[in-house]
């Protein structure tokens, strides 16, 4: 060391570690508010501590889901609006979870930038706690990570794991999934968290900014296009618990319908969907029409409007949708299951063209 150099800092080189504990405190309220049967302890410790016993489960198999959010962080950085991304990120995981019929447990994240601010920190958490309310689950514990050279300033990024469980005789999908059974849909509240890469140079190609209103919603373009993720943990469940009926579920989220349907479907059958059976949201109209995309590409990059497919049999389909309907969700019919012409499952949307039709 030079003679006359000043001794250097953490926060010289651009970690301030009273901005993380600073962060901290401001969120251990947020995360208390998610408590739940089963959980051990709080914020502070090396790791989060959950009691399946506690929580009433007999004979449990865990369930754990990890995603992020994408580029439609960028949207939320650049419009400055970060209040609803953390619900996002929860959904994402929990919505994968619940398919397969388990109910999430816990939730952790992990928050990085470039320099920490504490508020935009605060907003981030403050949506992840919400969105845990919404999935029942509980907020235990996470990262914060204060990372200069690898992020600019202004930018962070956000990751999330959490773990459910299901008693081994619920698990989804289920093996008698046959042709003639009924698909039923849930609406999604727009764009989700998928195809925003699309969705960005689409905005570009419009020569709007986040801050314009909004040619198909009265908002801004930035808090339109930022619309959370729907969470469904809490209906889905409600309809299984009550009717037992639900044979498989899929989360609509990148690849669309044809690339997530199948995932939930025994090799040899296929979802047969009706295009002209449901309306998508007018944001994936204009999406199509100012981005010129194709209609089999907006199917595989966007949900088009369902968030949520079930899948019952006929029989069953009214009290699924009545035990749907008392948990807040209107179901509609879009489909059924019928045989497959062998191999893999397969999902065909017929009359595609009847969604971007006024």
């Amino acid at each position: 060391m030079k003679p006359d150099a000043a001794p250097l800092t953490y926060k010289d080189a651009g970690v301030d570690i009273d901005a993380g504990d600073a962060l901290v405190e401001a969120i251990k309220p947020l995360a208390r508010a998610t408590h739940r049967a089963g959980v051990m302890g709080g914020l502070g410790g090396f790791g989060g501590l959950f009691d399946l016993k506690a929580a009433g489960f007999r004979d449990p198999i865990l369930v754990s889901g990890t995603d992020g959010v994408g580029t439609k962080l960028k949207i939320a950085i650049d419009a400055g609006l970060h209040d609803t991304i953390g619900i996002d990120l929860v959904a994402m995981c929990v919505n994968d979870i619940v398919v397969q019929g388990a109910e999430p447990l816990f939730f952790l994240d992990y928050y990085a930038s470039g320099r920490l601010d504490v508020e935009v920190g605060r907003r981030i958490v403050a949506g992840i706690a919400e969105g845990c309310r919404q999935a029942g689950c509980a907020l235990i514990g996470g990262e914060t990570a204060e990372m200069p050279g690898l992020y600019a300033d202004g930018d962070y990024d956000l990751a999330g794991f959490a773990v459910g469980a299901a008693e081994r005789s619920s698990l989804l999908p289920r093996a008698d999934i046959a042709a003639g059974d009924v698909v039923l849909a849930l609406p999604s509240g727009g764009v989700h968290s998928n195809g925003y890469s699309l969705v960005r140079r689409v905005v570009e190609r419009s020569g709007l900014g986040y801050d314009r209103p909004a040619p198909f919603t009265n908002d801004t373009l930035g808090r339109a296009l930022l619309a959370p993720t729907r969470i469904y943990v809490q209906a889905m469940l409600a309809a299984q618990r009550a009717t037992g009926a639900i044979k498989g579920l899929a989360h609509i989220t990148g690849g669309g319908l044809p690339g997530n349907v199948p995932r939930c479907l025994p090799d040899g059958t296929r979802a047969v969907l009706d295009g002209s059976s449901w309306a998508p949201a007018p944001v994936f109209r204009w999406l199509k029409e100012t981005g010129g995309v194709a209609s089999d590409e907006m199917l595989r990059a966007f949900n088009c409007g369902l968030g949520m497919i079930a899948v019952v049999a006929a029989e069953d389909e009214a009290r699924v949708r009545d035990a749907l309907a008392a948990a807040g969700e209107r179901a509609i019919r879009v489909g059924s299951i019928e045989r497959g012409p062998g191999g893999e499952a397969d999902c065909v949307i017929e009359d595609a063209g009847a969604l971007w039709r006024a």
